[in-house]
């Protein structure tokens, strides 16, 4: 990612990573990752722990982490996220790429090239 303009890059949701909606918030949903290592398996397994990890995301991320879809660049997304969000999400630019770069760093989102 460091090498390419990121502005041009298309995030892409992967696709063992499922969206729940939130019943109390529209807005917000949940990223559910699946709990995969041998040791969560046994704790799924054993001790009947949930299945998947649920991050509740606010609502400037769940809009954004909605359109990591591969049909949008970074460039619609952040102009979306303007035209939604105004002046609550200043400053734009620097609040998406952090946020891109966070869910890249947790196996969230895989890239596409322009």
């Amino acid at each position: 990612m460091a090498s390419k303009n990121v502005l041009n890059m298309f995030p892409m949701r992967k696709e063992t990573i499922v969206l729940e909606q939130s019943i109390t918030c529209p807005d917000q949903v949940f990223v559910c990752i699946p709990r995969t290592n041998f040791l969560e398996r046994l704790s799924i397994r054993f001790l009947n722990q949930p299945t998947h990890h649920r991050v509740r995301l606010d609502k400037l991320g769940s809009f954004v982490f909605q359109m990591c879809d591969g049909s949008h660049d970074v460039r619609q997304i952040e102009s979306r996220v303007r035209e939604y969000f105004g002046r609550e999400a200043a400053p734009i630019r620097e609040r998406l790429i952090t946020f891109l770069i966070i869910i890249e760093a947790n196996d969230w989102i895989n890239w596409k090239g322009p």
